[in-house]
């Protein structure tokens, strides 16, 4: 194992620009609920409407802390969160890419975070539809409220019901892309790939590929090295 840590340490003094793409395996060990676990397959596509959190939002607010809320504001981030601020801090990390929603890059630190499934940060009025940019807004004890007609808040990339939703997702996956498309080294961490097809058929020829995760996923076959350990473990060392 202190040969592939050594092997990454290389990767990561030669590389210009680094990008780490993250995902639930980094919050779900650490106590973060799979959306689907909390509210059940079929009852995603009801909750998730305006149509029910405009009757039940504090219902909804309630599935949004027992799935993300109480992780994101009392525990707060990782030591992976952390590790990864800490390594952007040092100019060892450009940026990260992420599917998660729940704000923990950003509360360790991170700067430059692509969220491509939105978040918490990025909220809309289900009625009269104004942009609320503050996650602190889920950090009240109830459900969030516009300010300009009182209406509850949904975070945008979860309200399939505007055609606001598609035209972030479709911005923030470009930003990924974009960033991924600059890398000359790209770390995976905790994420089983979801989506990746869309940012990382932009990596160019000669971008190395590292994957740490405890368990095998589809990255096995593309790594130029897999390490199987927790990533906690392995950045406390090459910090």
């Amino acid at each position: 194992m202190k040969k592939e840590y050594s092997q990454l340490k290389e990767y990561m003094d030669a590389s210009r620009k680094t990008v780490a793409v993250t995902g639930a395996g980094i919050s779900y060990l650490y106590g973060v609920s799979r959306l689907k676990q909390s509210v059940g397959r079929l009852n995603a596509g009801r909750i998730f409407s305006a149509s029910y959190v405009r009757k039940n939002p504090e219902e909804f607010y309630k599935v949004m802390k027992n799935a993300f809320l109480d992780v994101t504001f009392v525990k707060g981030p990782s030591p992976v969160h952390k590790q990864l601020a800490e390594l952007e801090n040092h100019g060892k990390l450009y940026g990260i890419v992420t599917q998660n929603l729940d704000c923990l890059h950003t509360i360790a630190g991170s700067q430059n975070v692509v969220e491509f499934q939105g978040s918490f940060r990025d909220n809309v009025c289900i009625d009269c539809g104004t942009r609320c940019y503050d996650y602190q807004v889920w950090n009240q004890g109830h459900a969030p409220r516009c300010e300009k007609c009182g209406a509850p808040l949904m975070p945008t990339g979860f309200c399939g019901d505007f055609k606001e939703t598609a035209a972030v997702s479709a911005e923030s996956m470009r930003k990924a892309a974009d960033m991924i498309s600059g890398a000359d080294l790209v770390l995976v961490i905790g994420t089983t790939g979801f989506r990746s097809e869309e940012y990382l058929s932009r990596m160019q020829s000669g971008t190395k590929l590292v994957q740490i995760n405890p368990s095998g996923t589809q990255f096995d076959r593309i790594a130029d090295l897999n390490i199987r350990a927790d990533a906690a473990d392995v950045l406390a060392a090459i910090l």
